[in-house]
């Protein structure tokens, strides 16, 4: 399995796995997410991330999942943090608990520190226990707690 960055002809395998994460995840716990976006949107989207140097867009081979990162502007209520997000990541459901995820996540960190950073932050859905459980494994830890009311 080889994890490689996304070139601009890559985009295309890119958004297929972005689409499977908004169908799989956001359509499984957020009843407001528009799991149309990537059909719409996605393309041109993906297309300007895998451009732009602030941000990490990679594959891992054979179709077996994607990450996206991104470089975080200067907040000057945290004028000392230094912040690359996790902003996407998906494996196929038939390439899990073979490590896939761990790589995809140790090339992002590796691209972060690379890049100066000191934190690097990713959001999961509260309901889904398997996100949660595997970015702990990989050190992170919860931070801010965003709580919703219906």
């Amino acid at each position: 399995m080889t994890v490689s960055e996304c070139r601009p002809e890559d985009v295309p395998e890119l958004l297929a796995s972005a689409a499977a994460l908004f169908a799989e995840d956001g359509g499984r716990h957020d009843p407001y997410m528009d799991t149309g976006w990537p059909a719409r949107e996605g393309a041109a989207y993906y297309a300007g991330l895998v451009e732009d140097p602030a941000c990490l867009c990679l594959l891992a081979g054979a179709g077996a999942g994607h990450l996206v990162g991104r470089l975080r502007g200067p907040d000057p209520l945290r004028p000392g943090a230094v912040t690359a997000v996790l902003e996407s990541m998906r494996v196929a459901p038939d390439r899990r608990r073979e490590g896939v995820g761990g790589a995809l996540v140790d090339a992002f960190v590796a691209w972060a520190r690379e890049r100066g950073t000191n934190e690097m932050t990713v959001q999961a859905y509260a309901q889904n226990a398997g996100a949660l459980d595997f970015y702990r494994a990989r050190g992170f830890r919860p931070f801010l707690v965003a709580l919703t009311r219906s």
